[in-house]
């Protein structure tokens, strides 16, 4: 009986996450065309830079203390070892089932890159404000189940745009190269050069000992023309990978610096510090206007956000540009193997002693590895230009089944954390 009743508990919030992104789904569609992707881009800006920071910021502030912030440290490390289970399944899948080479970043970045904050945001909120939600008096479940969420999106943003978005870049320009050369070789196929008679003959490619020797070749002059000795050759290649380095990192840090990533750091640091703390929380204190500013706009967050993700899975509607042996592996990594992994985890954490007794937070902890990709792959795919319409029907697909998945694996995971 139990076992059915978390299942209604389960049920219900995926239910409400499906009706309003039908409705996203239908504003989008021709009938209607009401959420244009311009609209939904515009939308999605605002969400991005207003909305989700102050719901990050509103739920951090008045929840979180120092305490806190250290007795969550498991959760980056949780994040760390699913994200580093799916990317290599991904790997595997890939070799395995011999993926297109412009695929190959997209696959490993579906495995392993979750959407950490946006479902974790919808989900949360809603378990705990339904009747008989197990996890206590909604007020504090919603406040403490956001400042969990929080944190996880800013710490699913420093992965996705580290790792995932360097094997869809390296994916990108391995395949954007080998077209190029394709191109090249296809079009000096169709050119001649002349002799030393005046005669011409067919140009034919260069064969691999001519390559070599050429290369080799304007090395070495390269070298002598330079007059660099060794040691200064390498001394030059160090820098140049230092500055790649450099450049590397200043991507990541701008990618990192987002709106939301920095609403969570002013909210951590107002909850650490119990001064600034009192100011801007407590009733009647001179700053309660800022917090109750941002829960306002924080609350809109939540049904903008489903709509939008309604909106954008129409894309994926009626193409035929993948094969079903991309979309299953990703689909059975995401919603069989990660979850299982993931109760290993939060299993073995419990009984080292390494997780704080609240079963919320390991809900949270659960659920991290069974959420559908994220829909930051999409904003890299579209960057690169590389897999966009798969790209789409990838998210179709695997949030399609995230409704089942998710509704199992929740009422799973409640059993297990109560």
């Amino acid at each position: 009986m139990r076992f059915w009743s978390l299942l209604i508990v389960a049920w219900l919030p995926v239910l409400q996450v499906l009706l309003v992104g039908l409705l996203g789904a239908l504003l989008a569609s021709d009938r209607f065309n009401v959420l244009t992707s311009d609209a939904r881009r515009n939308i999605n800006k605002i969400v991005y830079i207003v909305f989700v920071p102050s719901l990050v910021f509103s739920s951090l502030a008045s929840t979180v203390t120092l305490k806190d912030i250290i007795s969550w440290w498991f959760m980056p490390v949780n994040m760390g070892i699913i994200f580093l289970i799916g990317a290599v399944l991904g790997w595997v899948s890939v070799k395995a089932f011999r993926t297109s080479e412009h695929l190959q970043g997209l696959v490993i970045a579906c495995c392993s890159s979750g959407n950490w904050g946006t479902i974790p945001l919808m989900i949360v909120p809603a378990i705990c404000n339904e009747e008989g939600s197990p996890f206590g008096d909604a007020n504090t479940c919603n406040s403490l189940g956001l400042s969990y969420v929080s944190l996880s999106m800013a710490l699913g943003n420093f992965y996705i745009w580290t790792h995932s978005y360097s094997v869809m870049k390296r994916s990108a320009k391995l395949y954007k190269a080998k077209c190029k050369n394709q191109v090249q070789t296809d079009t000096n196929k169709e050119h001649f050069r002349q002799d030393e008679t005046g005669d011409y003959m067919s140009f034919l490619p260069l064969t691999s000992e001519n390559l070599s020797s050429d290369i080799g070749s304007n090395s070495v002059s390269e070298m002598i023309s330079s007059g660099l000795p060794p040691n200064d050759v390498r001394g030059s290649f160090f820098s140049h990978c230092l500055t790649r380095t450099k450049d590397l990192l200043v991507e990541i840090l701008k990618e990192l610096w987002s709106p939301p990533s920095i609403a969570a750091l002013v909210g951590f640091t107002v909850g650490a510090i119990d001064k600034m703390k009192e100011l801007v929380t407590d009733e009647g204190s001179p700053l309660r206007v800022i917090q109750d500013s941002t829960k306002l706009l924080g609350d809109a967050a939540i049904p903008c956000t489903v709509l939008i993700l309604g909106g954008n899975l129409t894309k994926g509607i009626g193409k035929k540009v993948i094969k079903p042996m991309v979309v299953i592996p990703i689909i059975v990594i995401r919603y069989i193997v990660l979850p299982a992994c993931g109760i290993g985890v939060v299993t073995l954490a419990t009984k080292l002693g390494f997780l704080p007794r609240s079963p919320l937070y390991r809900y949270v902890l659960l659920l991290q590895s069974t959420v559908p990709p994220a829909m930051s792959i999409g904003t890299i795919a579209q960057l690169f230009d590389v897999g966009e319409e798969e790209c789409s029907i990838i998210f179709l697909w695997t949030h399609l089944v995230a409704a089942l998945a998710l509704t199992i694996w929740s009422t799973v995971f409640m059993s297990l954390v109560l």
